[in-house]
């Protein structure tokens, strides 16, 4: 109830705003242009965009492994390592979402990395490996510092990822690329839940969530590698620090 309420809110947001008309001329190809092709233009620019190419593929990499354990292991991890129930396992999500929070507020409340690329990959993937004491844990302290460090991490880097789309896409992309990030993010995770259990129960769910923490952390380091990441936020610096003018003595 409470949720469709908010839906309501934001629809009704949405009524109010007023947007003021634009003085240009209107495009006469607008009417033209098919799905297709915005989607052809936009794939267009992540092929050609290495730093983006490489982003959106590690993030599908990143769902396959993630969303799965997280998803359908985590309960049986509760109950069978810990002995714990929906009230332990409630806990263990709540850690992930103050996590979360507290990941987002330290990294928007200062001037993002001068390595902005690197930093966000090796966030994902490095920041992935508490993920592998979720699968250990005998203690239900340390399943929630776990999951704690990995909200931490993955919601910092989702606000690094949120501002580069805003700042280094172009205006009449972003809306195309959003598209498409959503569409990378959504691929494969009905494909990583359906895989965990079977994997689960073949391999053991420990064996599983050290894949799920090891895996990112490792291909983390080859797509900084091939993303030519370095190279780039050099190159492209976000935040410019902008020095006074010295006036002529």
């Amino acid at each position: 109830m409470v949720t469709a309420l908010t839906y309501f809110f934001s629809a009704g947001c949405v009524l109010a705003m007023r947007v003021p008309a634009s003085d240009s001329a209107p495009d006469e190809t607008a009417g033209a242009r098919t799905v297709f092709g915005d989607l052809r233009e936009g794939w267009g620019y992540v092929r050609r965009t290495r730093w983006l190419l490489a982003s959106l593929l590690f993030g599908t990499v990143f769902v396959l492994l993630i969303i799965g354990p997280l998803e359908v292991l985590l309960p049986f991890a509760v109950r069978d390592q810990l002995g714990g129930g929906p009230s332990e396992f409630g806990l263990v999500l709540a850690a992930v979402g103050i996590g979360g929070a507290l990941g987002a507020l330290l990294i928007s409340s200062r001037s993002l990395p001068r390595r902005y690329l690197t930093v966000m990959t090796l966030l994902w993937g490095v920041g992935s490996l508490p993920f592998a004491v979720l699968g250990f844990a005998r203690e239900l302290w340390l399943m929630m510092a776990g999951a704690a460090v990995v909200g931490v991490t993955s919601s910092a880097a989702m606000v690094i990822w949120g501002t580069l789309l805003q700042r280094r896409v172009p205006d009449h992309l972003r809306g195309r690329i959003a598209s498409l990030d959503f569409f990378v993010s959504l691929l494969l995770m009905p494909l990583s839940m359906a895989l965990a259990g079977p994997a689960g129960a073949v391999f053991g769910v420990t064996a599983v969530f050290f894949v799920a923490g090891i895996g990112p952390a490792l291909i983390s380091f080859l797509v900084v590698h091939f993303g030519r990441m370095p190279s780039d936020e050099i190159a492209n610096p976000l935040d410019r620090v902008r020095r006074p003018a010295v006036s002529p003595a």
